[in-house]
C-alpha cells in the first residue's frame, strides 16, 4: 500500500531482548541475527568525519557572514544589505545546533563511538557543551522516550512539549499544520520551548522515570552552572564596553576559579541521582563543561583585547541567536512529526523520513529520517539506518505497518496516485491511529547503558503496559 514501510523482523536470534508488548506479538524472527549484528558495530573513527563536516559548514557560514560585513562597509551601503547574509546564516547555524543534538543523540545511546569514554568525551566537548547541555542529561530524558515511547504518562517528549504549549492535538489538516508552523515565527514562542527544552533534556526534572525520586539532589548545582554560563559574559563584556578590556581576564580566571573549586568539593549526594549510571562522574561533567565555557569566553574575549573584531557581538548574533530561534523551530519541525499522530506499536510509532538535503540536515540529524528502524533497533548508528531499513523490509509486519514519507511540505512524486504521503499528509485524519492499538515497550534502548536501579525501571514498564491497555 502507498506510504507503507514495505517491513517486521525475524530470526530466532532476532527476538527483541527484553521487549515488551501489550496486544502486539513479538516479531517472529527472521534468521538474520548476523546482519543485524553487524549492523549494531561501532568504531572509533567514523563519526570525527561526521561531526568534522558539521564544523566546516559552521566555519565557513559564520567567515563567509563576517566577510560579506566588510564587503558591505567597504563597498559604504547600509546595514540593511547585511540581513539577508545575516538571516542565511542564522538559518544555517540554527541547523547545524540540531546536527550537535544529533552528535549528542549518536552518543546517549553509546553509538557515537564504540569506546564508552570517547563517545562521552566527544559527544560532550564537540556537541553538548556548545549548545549548552551533556550527554548524560540529554541521556536520561531520550532513552525514557524510546523506553516509554509515547506515553503520555512517562514520554519525557510529551510532558516538554506539553508544557511549552507546543503540543497538538492530532490529527491535524495541512492549514492547521502551517498555521502551528507560523505561530514559531513569533519569537517567545521559540524562547519558550527552548526553556522548557533545556530543563528536560540538559538540566534534568524530577518526573523522568529514570530518576531515583528517593535521592533528588538539590537544585544548585544546577543553578551554578547557568549563573556561570550567563554571568562570565556579562562580566567580560561589560568590562570590554568599559574600556578595561585586559581585566576581563582575571575576572573570568577568578569566576571560572570559584566555579570549579565549588564542584570539586561538591558532595556528591547533593547531585540528582538515577537508575542509569554516568560513564563519567557528574563532578567531572561539571567541571568539564565550566572550563569548556571559560576557554570558549577567553577566545572571544581576547580577539576583542587584541582588536581583531567585535567577537562578542558576532557570539551572540550569530551563534546565541540562532540558539534560540532556527535551532528550536528546527527541533519543533522535527518532534511534531516523528511520533505525532502515531500510537505506541512496535512498528506504528514512528515513521521513515524521505527529504531534501537541506531538510536532512536541518530537520532530521544523524539518521533522525530513518527513525522508524532507529526506534526498532537503537543500537545502530546512524550511517548504517538506511541498511537496517532494507533489511527490515524483509519482514512482512515491517513492511505492512511501517509508513515511508517523502517530502516535508510537497511530494516530489506531484499528484501520482502511487506516490507516499508527505510529512505533513501523514499527520491527518486519513493516518490517524486507531483506539485500542498495540502498546510497546522497548526495554532494549537499554542495551549498552549501565543500570543501577532496574527493578524500579521494571515496575515503571509494568505499569507503563497496564496503562496503555
Amino acid at each position: 500500500m502507498a506510504g507503507s514501510a514495505n517491513s517486521s523482523v525475524s530470526d530466532a536470534s532476532l527476538t527483541i531482548r527484553g521487549a515488551a508488548t501489550s496486544g502486539e506479538a513479538r516479531p517472529k524472527g527472521v534468521r538474520r541475527g548476523d546482519a543485524i549484528r553487524d549492523l549494531k558495530k561501532r568504531d572509533n573513527y567514523t563519526n570525527f568525519r561526521h561531526i568534522a563536516f558539521v564544523y566546516l559548514v559552521i566555519a565557513l557560514s559564520i567567515g563567509l557572514t563576517i566577510w560579506s560585513y566588510g564587503a558591505v562597509a567597504e563597498a559604504g551601503l547600509g546595514w540593511w544589505w547585511n540581513i539577508p547574509m545575516t538571516l542565511l546564516c542564522i538559518a544555517v547555524i540554527g541547523a547545524s545546533q540540531h546536527q550537535f543534538g544529533g552528535v549528542i543523540h549518536e552518543g546517549t545511546h553509546f553509538i557515537l563511538f564504540e569506546n564508552k569514554t570517547l563517545n562521552e568525551l566527544v559527544s560532550d566537548w564537540l556537541g553538548g557543551f556548545p549548545i549548552y547541555t551533556s550527554t548524560f542529561q540529554y541521556r536520561l530524558h531520550h532513552l525514557a522516550h524510546h523506553q516509554f515511547i509515547n506515553d503520555p504518562l512517562r514520554d519525557p517528549d510529551w510532558a516538554q512539549l506539553n508544557e511549552s504549549g507546543h503540543d497538538l492535538d492530532f490529527p491535524i489538516t495541512h492549514f492547521e499544520m502551517l498555521k502551528e508552523l507560523g505561530k514559531q515565527l513569533w519569537l517567545p514562542n521559540l524562547f519558550r520551548y527552548m526553556i522548557v527544552r533545556a530543563r528536560y533534556s540538559a538540566l534534568g526534572t524530577d518526573n523522568n522515570p529514570y530518576m531515583d525520586r528517593e535521592h533528588k539532589g538539590e537544585r544548585l548545582p544546577t543553578l551554578m552552572g547557568v549563573i556561570y554560563a550567563v554571568s562570565a559574559p556579562a562580566a567580560a563584556v561589560t568590562l570590554i564596553k568599559l574600556g578595561h578590556g585586559a581585566w576581563a581576564f582575571p575576572a573570568l580566571g577568578v569566576m571560572t576559579a570559584a566555579a570549579v573549586a565549588y564542584f570539586y568539593f561538591l558532595d556528591e549526594e547533593k547531585l540528582p541521582h538515577a537508575h542509569v549510571e554516568t560513564v563519567i562522574s557528574h563532578r567531572t561533567t561539571n567541571i568539564s563543561r565550566i572550563l569548556f565555557m571559560a576557554i570558549l569566553y577567553s577566545a572571544l574575549t581576547g580577539i576583542e583585547v587584541a582588536g581583531w573584531g567585535p567577537a562578542w557581538a558576532y557570539f551572540g548574533l550569530l551563534w546565541i541567536l540562532p540558539l534560540f530561534t532556527a535551532f528550536p523551530l528546527f527541533m519543533i519541525m522535527r518532534q511534531w512529526v516523528q511520533h505525532g499522530n502515531a500510537d505506541r506499536g512496535r512498528y506504528t510509532n514512528t515513521r521513515v523520513f524521505l527529504v531534501n538535503p537541506f531538510i536532512r540536515y536541518a530537520v532530521f540529524p544523524f539518521g533522525m529520517d530513518y527513525h522508524l528502524p532507529h526506534h526498532v533497533f537503537a543500537s545502530v548508528p546512524h550511517y548504517k539506518l538506511k541498511g537496517l531499513h532494507e533489511l527490515l523490509l524483509q519482514d512482512p509486519e515491517y513492511r505492512d505497518k511501517g509508513i515511508v514519507v517523502e517530502g516535508y511540505f510537497n511530494s516530489p512524486h506531484g499528484n501520482a496516485d502511487d506516490r507516499n504521503p508527505t510529512v505533513i499528509e501523514v499527520l491527518g485524519e486519513k493516518y490517524a491511529p486507531e483506539a485500542g492499538g498495540n502498546v510497546y515497550v522497548d526495554t532494549d534502548t537499554l542495551e549498552y547503558a549501565k543500570v543501577s536501579g532496574a527493578a524500579a525501571i521494571s515496575r515503571e514498564s509494568e505499569a507503563s503496559l497496564r496503562d496503555g491497555t
